[in-house]
């Protein structure tokens, strides 16, 4: 209170000397200058007003309901603020590109089959009599891994692949179909030299062919596909994997990576009217700014209770998350001080717009967010909407009738994001889950596209603490932080972390073109290219931060895990303790 009564006199100073100066007009005409004096004291005290900062931003969603329902206010250690902490409008000038990655010329995506590879197929398919088809898991993305690596799967089993099951069951209860999302035709003809692939099995002798059904260990490498399915599959002929998502190896030889890739980034094509819907959502942002960022916010109730998390809402949210997290019976207490440690929650809207502000984006961006119910509503959304009041989404850019055909079906719906995401000058996300993975992946592949991913581990104790800091001091620990997770060439060692994420044998790199601009570029300098300003932040006993930063990926990779459906745990099994967060609502 006393800090807004500041705010109200400080802004009310000029007009109180305005008030004074016409008061005393007889005498300032007689005194020329003396009016000159106090009009350039007047325009002084105008232009302070109005080039001061914005007023501290005050988090959080569930702070004014707790003293409305006369609960005992349990400030969040993130919003206080002092005078000090004051955060800018504009997003300063940082020296570097914000809306590209002055590397990227010097890197493509290739994935192109070799002449060995091919010959390999066209060999294999002739002979085969076997018949695999894969149940995906999840929400579209988590379903997208799925496919690709069922694909694979395919292929290293000599089996011809039936056209994917979609999960019609999971959390989303989405009816879609295969072909109501992807273009059939299309996948199947765009991989014709790699897998055999029909609609659905014909009946055999005037009899339907039933699949023999079962699953594969997670991140099972081609040795135990030929171990474990195919002897069923050669006794069956016909095999359906369930669950199918992260059930194939991390690592393969680089021809399965690239088949990898031709399916994921070629084949995967929506249908004509998800695209065209799409497209015009992109035409519309377009219009209105000549860059802009697309923000996948994942923070609706069920994921925040499922993540085991605390955003500072005190009894209020501890209640109304607690309940909704008894829905998972045989989930694991959970403890929030210890996930949010490991970087295991997803960042509050206000945050990731502070993240945003300090990497230099000016609140005159604007900004798509796709993102389902925002837990607490507009009053959580509050602060991001001051930080960046042109706020899009696909239900502001289209109207009702527009978005009518897709809006029974989530899948659709998230594919209308994907496309806005994928097309975006830089995409940032507020979590480590699937849908920011295949999107980091296929903006490396198609340009090294600016990808802003949290270092929530680092981040964490910024916010933590940044109520002890001045704004110059956090926002260069931010940039700092951030270093290896703004989406630049390189960044991630070959072969690190999930490799939808970072699909290494798929980049290629143009040393014609680097010879030209006479570079020949070190991983470290690779690093520090677009990061020159983060670097020149950092103090002599900040340099471990960045070190630690070049190996994060084994950490951040957290797939391995679980899948559990619809609110209750797989059948026979319970929810494993380690199960994080993003295997369950990461699309």
């Amino acid at each position: 209170m006393r800090r807004k009564k500041r705010e109200t006199k400080r802004r009310n100073i000029p007009a109180a000397v305005l008030h004074w100066i016409l008061f005393t007009r007889h005498y300032l005409v007689q005194f020329p200058l003396l009016t000159a004096f106090f009009g350039f004291l007047l325009l002084l005290f105008a232009a302070f007003a109005f080039l001061s900062p914005l007023p501290p931003i005050i988090n959080h969603h569930n702070h004014s309901s707790q003293l409305k329902n006369g609960a005992k206010a349990e400030e969040s250690t993130l919003s206080k603020e002092t005078s000090s902490f004051r955060v800018p409008r504009s997003g300063g000038r940082l020296g570097r590109h914000l809306w590209s990655s002055r590397s990227s010329k010097f890197y493509y995506g290739c994935s192109n089959a070799s002449e060995s590879f091919e010959n390999a197929a066209a060999d294999m398919r002739k002979n085969s009599d076997r018949y695999l088809l894969i149940a995906t898991s999840g929400g579209l993305n988590q379903q997208r891994t799925g496919i690709t690596d069922g694909v694979v799967a395919a292929y290293i089993l000599n089996a011809t692949l039936v056209v994917p099951k979609l999960d019609q069951k999971s959390f989303w209860n989405d009816s879609s179909d295969f072909a109501q999302i992807f273009d059939v035709d299309w996948f199947i003809s765009f991989l014709s030299k790699d897998v055999t692939i029909i609609k659905q099995l014909h009946a055999k002798g005037g009899k339907a062919l039933n699949p023999y059904r079962m699953r594969v260990p997670r991140k099972c490498t081609p040795t135990c596909y030929l171990t474990k399915v195919l002897p069923v599959l050669n006794k069956k002929h016909v095999v359906q994997l369930g669950k199918f998502d992260y059930r194939l190896s991390n690592r393969l030889d680089p021809d399965l990576q690239k088949l990898r890739c031709r399916v994921n980034y070629h084949a995967l094509k929506f249908t004509d009217s998800i695209l065209e819907m799409g497209k015009k959502l992109v035409e519309r942002m377009r219009m209105k700014s000549e860059h802009f960022i697309a923000l996948h916010l994942r923070f609706e109730p069920d994921m925040l209770a499922f993540s085991g998390c605390y955003f500072g809402g005190g009894e209020k949210e501890r209640m109304e998350l607690g309940k909704i997290r008894r829905r998972w019976k045989s989930l694991h207490t959970s403890n929030p001080d210890k996930e949010r440690r490991q970087g295991r929650c997803p960042l509050t809207p206000e945050e990731v717009g502070l993240m945003l502000r300090a990497l230099g984006f000016g609140s005159d961006v604007h900004l798509y967010v796709a993102s389902g119910e925002v837990y607490g509503g507009e009053e959580t959304l509050a602060p991001l909407k001051a930080l960046f009041p042109n706020f899009h989404s696909k239900e502001t850019l289209a109207s009702m009738r527009e978005l009518a055909p897709f809006s029974s079906f989530s899948s659709q719906m998230a594919a209308l994001d994907f496309i806005v995401c994928d097309e975006s000058d830089v995409f940032s996300t507020n979590n480590n889950g699937n849908m920011a993975k295949i999107l980091a992946g296929r903006r490396r592949y198609f340009g090294h596209k600016p990808t802003i991913r949290p270092n929530a581990k680092k981040l964490y104790k910024l916010f933590m603490s940044r109520h002890n800091k001045t704004w110059e001091e956090f926002a260069s620990r931010v940039r700092t932080h951030q270093i290896g997770f703004m989406g630049e060439p390189n960044e991630v060692k070959p072969g690190r972390g999930e490799f939808h994420e970072n699909p290494s044998s798929c980049i290629c790199e143009d040393s014609a073109a680097k010879a030209s601009a006479g570079l020949t570029l070190t991983p470290q300098n690779r690093l520090d290219e677009g990061h020159k300003d983060a670097k020149e932040n950092i103090n002599k006993n900040e340099t471990s931060d960045v070190t630690d930063e070049l190996s994060i990926e084994d950490d951040q990779d957290l797939t391995d895990l679980d899948y559990v459906d619809n609110g209750t745990a797989v059948k026979g099994k319970g929810l494993p303790g380690e199960m994080l967060l993003e295997e369950f609502f990461s699309d």
